[in-house]
């Protein structure tokens, strides 16, 4: 090569409907100096994970600047942190099908030639809607074509349109500094407390990516989640490929690209994705363990309102019960989204969670810290009835989380405890997983309570019906997002 090395801006992302699901991705090579686009590319890869396809994104994107000039020097922007970390050598890969694809992406340029810099997902539109064309095409049997593509003209329609809304670009300098990429096997250098999430890594976004003339992927936010365990790219057919090399690219000459007023249907469909996005947190925290809690079906104690906790009679499911665990079932299989299903040891909860599971064809695995709460000598007494007859501890256990019923029960932060370990045993088993808990009314509030971070006395101010299902997300900075509480529409 001649002269000076060029510097070009790569972006790319990746999804997948269903993670695993079809899945595509979008890359697009810029003049650093001039933003001109130089190349775009895009395939869609059958059915692979999200993050698989986001890594193929990557390859993609660099291998189109690599062609371009072999000697340039490379900035990639994406919105997946977690590729971003793991390929600046932040975050180790823990799991053995990630590190093949960063150390091939490593390859492509020699260390120290490529940064990677974290962007906000709205910053990304243009391979965003590159990957969604891909799995759009892909949805009819057809390759990407160029020819067809608008991608390019929809986020300089978006970035036009944002940046006539507000005083100052959002992009100006609030973003971390690039950091130059690991040598060699990027994905297994890390740095103390620097270890990326494991076991799927990653939520895929299928609640708010859509692509051009599809829906929205997903399901009921109730159910929303993520695959994981594994990140085997499972082969959905031969590969649907393509690539568009821009008018710079080909001749050299600049331009700029077209803009235009945002209609108001994109408008809304923008403000959709804002308000299904997961919060106020940073995005791509890796994939979070989403438990999807259910309450039992009614027993023959449900309806008498009496105590029925872990020390008692042990009730089966009443012919009701029965029913609403069917129900629950029904609806459970149309989200089609569940991927394990953990019980307390109970018979009422394993008999429900039995029902759901013959019916999504999974298997049940039992937890001991699903367990209702021991209520001691209050055991099938109503709570008149143990007003009645123990009205000091009965006055006691309402007023302190600590007081336990009377005959040397549970008390209500003893099951916190259990609780807090509970659920922190199986946020590790199941990263990144969908999961169904079924479990007992004070177990259920104390996970959401904890979610919330609500005094003990919250738990007397929930509603939670027999049946009824309520979510949590759990990420992996340590938060949590209350996805659902006490819905029961598939009762009615």
């Amino acid at each position: 090569m001649t002269g000076s090395a060029r510097e070009f801006v790569v972006e790319a992302d990746g999804g997948s409907r269903g993670n695993p699901g079809p899945a595509g991705y979008g890359a697009v090579v810029l003049d650093a100096a001039t933003g001109e686009t130089l190349v775009e590319a895009a395939e869609y890869l059958g059915v692979v994970t999200n993050n698989v396809a986001e890594y193929r994104g990557l390859l993609a994107g660099l291998r189109a600047a690599a062609e371009l000039d072999p000697d340039a020097t490379v900035h990639v922007r994406m919105d997946s942190k977690l590729v971003v970390e793991q390929m600046s050598g932040r975050w180790k890969i823990k799991h053995p099908d990630m590190k093949p694809l960063a150390a091939e992406a490593a390859r492509v340029f020699p260390p120290g030639r490529v940064t990677y810099e974290w962007i906000p997902r709205a910053d990304n539109k243009h391979a965003d809607r590159l990957a969604n064309e891909a799995m759009d095409a892909g949805a009819r049997g057809e390759q990407w074509s160029p020819s067809t593509s608008t991608a390019e003209l929809d986020a300089a329609t978006d970035r036009a349109a944002s940046a006539g809304r507000t005083a100052g670009s959002r992009r100006s300098g609030d973003r971390p500094a690039a950091a130059p990429a690991g040598a060699g096997e990027a994905a297994d250098v890390g740095t103390a407390g620097g270890d990326a999430p494991s076991a799927g890594e990653r939520l895929p976004r299928t609640t708010t990516r859509t692509g051009a003339g599809s829906a929205a992927s997903g399901g009921d936010a109730a159910a929303a989640g993520a695959s994981g365990g594994g990140e085997a790219a499972v082969s959905g057919g031969g590969a649907i490929t393509g690539e568009r090399v821009g008018r710079a690219a080909r001749t050299g000459a600049g331009g700029t690209a077209p803009g235009a007023a945002e209609a108001p249907a994109a408008a809304d469909v923008r403000a959709a994705k804002v308000v299904a996005s997961p919060g106020w947190g940073p995005p791509d925290m890796g994939a979070p363990a989403t438990f999807v809690l259910l309450r039992h079906g009614e027993t023959p104690l449900t309806p008498q309102k009496r105590f029925s906790g872990s020390g008692g009679s042990d009730p089966s499911l009443s012919p009701v019960g029965r029913e609403q665990a069917e129900r629950v079932a029904e609806s459970l299989a149309r989200r089609g989204t569940i991927e394990a299903i953990v019980a307390s040891p109970l018979a009422r909860t394993r008999e429900t969670a039995g029902i759901v599971a013959a019916r999504l064809n999974l298997a049940v695995t039992v937890e001991e810290g699903l367990r209702e709460t021991d209520f001691g000598a209050w055991e099938g007494l109503t709570f008149g009835e143990v007003r009645d007859r123990h009205p000091a501890d009965l006055n006691a256990w309402l007023a302190s989380p600590d007081a336990e019923p009377t005959g040397g029960g549970e008390s209500f932060a003893a099951t916190a405890t259990r609780i807090a370990a509970t659920r922190d045993k199986l946020v590790a088993a199941y990263a990144g997983r969908t999961v169904l808990l079924v479990s007992h009314v004070t177990p259920i509030k104390t996970f959401l309570r904890l979610a919330l971070g609500a005094p003990p006395e919250s738990l007397f101010r929930m509603e939670l019906s027999a049946a009824s299902l309520s979510a949590v997300a759990y990420y992996a900075d340590g938060g949590a997002s209350v996805r659902l509480f006490n819905e029961t529409s598939h009762l009615r």
